[in-house]
C-alpha cells in the first residue's frame, strides 16, 4: 500500500508518531530528493526513539516521475511504500500527483498522513479574520504569465497564499508595492526554524523592512483581498477581450492602480 508521509517543515520534532512507525514498516521509499529524505531520516533516529530503515530509496519527482512509476507500478499494491517530499505535505506544490492518480484510475488502495503544512501555518500566524483563502502556491518565474497570475491573485474576492524562493522574494514584494502599495500583507519566513520570522503591513511598509532584511529561507505570504471589490470584479475578464490595446489598458487602469501607459506598455510587450 502507498502512503503519503508529511515530513517537518523545519523543526524535526514536529514528525508524528505515526509517520515514524510508517517509516519503519516501509520496503521503498519514493522521495523528492533522496539525500534530503536520508538526512531527515538520520536525524530522526538520533533524537527519536527509531530504527532507521534498511530499504531501498528511489528518487521520484517531476522530471522522472512517468518513468519511474512504470519501474515500480507492479510493487504498489504489494508492498508498504511510502512518499515522501523534501518538506511539508506532499503533492501541496510539490511532486507526487501523478502517483495519486495512477492509485485513482486503477483501483489501489492509499492513504495520506496529516501533517505539518506550511500553507495552514502561515494563514493561522497572519491573523486576518477571513475563514477562507485561495492557495496559487509559487506564481511564474518571469515574463506575463507571473505579471497576470500576481494580479489575478491581488484582485480575487479571497484572501490568497503564495510560496516564494529566497532568490525571488524581494522582487515578490516589490510587484506587489507596483500595484497596490496600501494593500495588507503577511510575510512568513523560515516556519518552525531557528530563525523563523513574521512580518505584516502593508506592501509598502514591508519593503522599507526589507532594506534591513536577510531573505534567505523559505518564504510564506499571505495576501489580503482588496476591500473595494467593485473596482478589481472583472479584471480577468478585461484581459482576454479581443480589443484594441489602447481601449483595453485603459480599462485596464481604472479597475487597477497602474496607470494607461503601464498597461499599455505591458500588454503590447506580451
Amino acid at each position: 500500500m502507498l502512503k503519503f508521509i508529511p515530513t517537518p517543515i523545519g523543526n524535526p520534532q514536529d514528525i508524528t508518531i505515526r509517520a515514524l512507525r510508517e517509516f519503519e514498516k516501509a520496503t521503498l521509499f519514493l522521495c523528492e530528493d533522496t539525500r534530503e529524505t536520508k538526512r531527515l531520516l538520520r536525524i530522526l533516529e538520533e533524537r527519536f526513539d527509531f530504527s532507521y530503515p534498511e530499504v531501498e530509496f528511489l528518487s521520484f519527482h517531476e522530471h522522472n516521475g512517468a518513468e519511474r512509476l512504470t519501474e515500480i507500478s507492479a510493487r504498489l499494491e504489494k508492498e508498504n511504500i511510502v512518499y515522501v517530499s523534501d518538506a511539508g505535505m506532499p503533492v501541496i506544490s510539490d511532486p507526487g500527483q501523478i502517483l495519486v492518480a495512477y492509485c485513482q484510475e486503477h483501483g489501489l488502495e492509499y492513504d495520506v498522513l496529516p501533517g505539518a503544512s506550511a500553507v495552514t501555518t502561515a494563514y493561522a500566524a497572519s491573523g486576518f479574520k477571513e475563514g477562507k483563502f485561495l492557495f496559487f502556491g509559487f506564481l511564474p518565474h518571469k515574463g506575463s504569465e507571473r505579471s497576470s497570475a500576481l494580479i489575478e491573485a491581488m484582485n480575487g474576492r479571497d484572501n490568497v497564499i503564495l510560496y516564494e524562493a529566497p532568490h525571488r522574494i524581494e522582487k515578490l514584494i516589490e510587484e506587489i508595492a507596483h500595484i497596490d502599495k496600501e494593500r495588507e500583507l503577511f510575510f512568513a519566513k523560515e516556519l518552525s526554524k531557528k530563525f523563523q520570522n513574521y512580518y505584516k503591513g502593508t506592501a509598502q511598509e514591508i519593503l522599507e523592512k526589507f532594506e534591513t532584511i536577510n531573505t534567505k529561507g523559505e518564504w510564506v505570504v499571505v495576501i489580503q483581498a482588496k476591500q473595494c471589490q467593485e473596482k478589481a470584479l472583472y479584471l480577468e475578464d478585461v484581459l482576454i477581450l479581443d480589443i484594441a490595446p489602447k481601449v483595453k489598458a485603459k480599462i485596464l487602469s481604472k479597475i487597477t492602480d497602474k496607470t494607461t501607459k503601464e498597461w499599455y506598455q505591458e500588454i503590447i510587450s506580451t
